[in-house]
């Protein structure tokens, strides 16, 4: 006997079976097979389940069984008892659900019309050229969303729908996907009771003219009065520059997108130019994380530590107040120790604190950009296995589609309950 045969598991179940002896399910491994008596039944039972579902919505359309006769109405077009029509044979459909592939005979019909003619009769639970279930086209869609390439997310549902799941049905499915992307994008914002907007850009890898190209996504998340986030826009541009963001705005505006009351930015110059065209007067807060970034590119490696134990202590001040005392103390200090570093703060002027027009409530959610880098974070961690998205509009919409699907989801932000009150005048002292 060799050692193959006696590692064989097909060795040890047969071999258990000749000798009578009773098998352990605890020293059956999961990989052993793949063959569960339990799904084989169910899904045995699932064609004449799906096929008596169909019946018997045609059944309670012409108001009879099969075989069956009408009433002495039978020659009404339309009655209470139902539709008059006729049975004329079925037809054999294909359907691929979480139970596997299946093929089904679906039932044929002829309904009178009005006007004296027929029209052939459609299923509502089976729609017309439907190949795979609502259910599975979810599935394999929010395989892919969840970062899975295509020929992956084939093999990872291998099993699950007995190997009916090909690269170019994952294709077909995730083209469905676009025709409600195309519907969001043309969306009336009119209605939408929109008080706070955050903006801000990532860059992601592309194929175009069948090279791989940088391409900026420019994302808007707008809140409405309710505190809750809401995606407004997320378009593929070449860069992030004035005209590029200001073409974005332009379409929320043409769309019904009313002035918000605050905006919060990442404090790229582009950005800047355009929502002073666009919105101007609107309070602007700069993101203080993105400023932190700026301070300490300013400085040597040793000077970071301290410059964030300063810059964090003026940021997270309690009260306007203590922001403005500590302001001043970090220019003096930082103009005499590294004159850099206090430029660069003074370059942000009041867009810096403008959160500080808000109630205390609110800071913590308006002084940065975090509810988009967060988007940013895991929309780049969805996407690593791919490397090179196919195209720049596939990239938009992956970044939608992760949050329409439901895979990312977005809180109300802190602070809402006092969103009603309108920002203050500037209430610090800028002056050095």
């Amino acid at each position: 006997m060799t050692n193959d045969s006696i590692s064989s598991p097909r060795f040890q179940l047969d071999g258990a079976a000749k000798t009578g002896q009773p098998r352990d399910d605890a020293d059956e491994r999961l990989f052993d097979s793949w063959f569960d008596p339990i799904e084989h039944a169910v899904r045995d039972r699932v064609r004449s389940f799906i096929e008596e579902l169909i019946e018997g919505e045609l059944a309670s359309v012409l108001a009879r069984p099969r075989y069956g006769r009408r009433g002495k109405d039978s020659g009404c077009v339309e009655s209470s008892a139902g539709i008059a029509g006729h049975r004329h044979g079925s037809r054999t459909r294909t359907l691929t659900g979480t139970f596997g592939r299946t093929e089904i005979a679906v039932p044929r019909a002829r309904l009178m019309q009005p006007d004296g003619g027929t029209t052939e009769w459609k299923s509502e639970a089976l729609r017309a050229y439907q190949r795979r279930t609502r259910a599975a086209e979810a599935l394999i869609a929010g395989a892919y969303l969840a970062g899975v390439n295509s020929r992956r997310v084939r093999r990872a549902l291998a099993a699950l729908f007995s190997g009916a799941v090909g690269k170019d049905i994952v294709s077909r499915t995730w083209r469905k996907v676009k025709g409600d992307w195309d519907v969001w994008n043309s969306r009336s914002l009119a209605d939408e009771p929109i008080v706070r907007v955050i903006l801000d850009g990532t860059v992601v890898r592309v194929r175009l003219d069948r090279k791989a190209t940088a391409i900026s996504l420019l994302v808007v998340i707008g809140v409405r009065a309710d505190g809750q986030k809401v995606l407004l826009a997320v378009k593929s541009m070449g860069s992030e520059s004035a005209e590029a963001w200001r073409a974005v705005l332009d379409d929320l505006i043409k769309r019904g997108l009313r002035r918000p009351e605050f905006l919060i930015v990442d404090g790229a110059a582009g950005l800047d130019q355009a929502l002073a065209v666009v919105w101007d007067g609107v309070p602007v807060q700069r993101c203080t994380v993105h400023k932190h970034r700026n301070l300490l590119a300013h400085a040597p490696d040793r000077l970071h530590e301290e410059i964030t134990a300063d810059y964090t202590d003026m940021i997270y001040a309690a009260t306007p107040e203590e922001i403005e005392t500590r302001r001043k103390a970090f220019i003096r200090k930082w103009h005499l120790k590294h004159r850099a570093v206090a430029d660069s703060l003074e370059e942000a002027g009041d867009a810096l604190f403008a959160f500080t027009r808000l109630p205390p409530s609110q800071w913590k959610s308006a002084r940065t950009t975090n509810a988009i880098e967060r988007l940013h974070e895991e929309f780049k961690r969805r996407i690593k296995t791919q490397t090179v998205l196919p195209s720049a509009e596939t990239a938009a919409m992956l970044f939608w589609a992760l949050l329409a699907s439901g895979q990312i989801m977005m809180r109300k932000v802190d602070g809402w309950q006092t969103l009603a009150t309108a920002p203050i005048a500037q209430p610090i002292d800028l002056a050095a």
